[in-house]
């Protein structure tokens, strides 16, 4: 994620009413791994020839769900997907307000409680990957 160091992409999710990683609901018979990648294609136009997907996840969550449809509860498998954030991509307006590239320095100064209640251990878990050398994006 050159230039300006790692940066992690958040999607300002209409329903929810918080930044969120993208993402969305595995299929019937549908490997997890696969289902990111599809989601990265549905609600940004990214393709497999713009990025690569880590193909185990990194960090699993279980959240009762906020917002509009408060209520239930997801499991969720955060995968890591490497893209560049110079690449041209296209949101779904019907999910989201908008998305934004993060520093990891941006997240001392933001509103926790516009994120998922998971999302700081990610964060933590992302920075100690990148202590290792190797070099990710959300």
């Amino acid at each position: 994620m050159k230039p300006g160091g790692p940066h992690i992409l958040l999607v300002d999710h209409i329903n929810a009413g918080l930044w969120l990683p993208p993402g969305g609901h595995v299929e019937v018979d549908e490997h997890p791994a696969h289902t990111a990648r599809r989601e990265a294609a549905e609600e940004l136009g990214l393709t497999g020839e713009d990025t690569t997907l880590d193909e185990q996840p990194a960090f699993l969550t279980v959240t009762r769900t906020v917002g509009v449809d408060a209520g239930h509860t997801d499991v969720s498998l955060w995968f890591v997907l490497h893209a560049c954030r110079q690449q041209t991509m296209t949101p779904d307006h019907g999910e989201f307000h908008g998305l934004r590239w993060w520093s990891p320095a941006e997240f001392r100064h933001a509103d926790a409680t516009r994120f998922d209640p998971h999302f700081f251990r990610f964060l933590g878990k992302f920075r100690r990957q990148l202590g290792t050398g190797r070099h990710v994006a959300v």
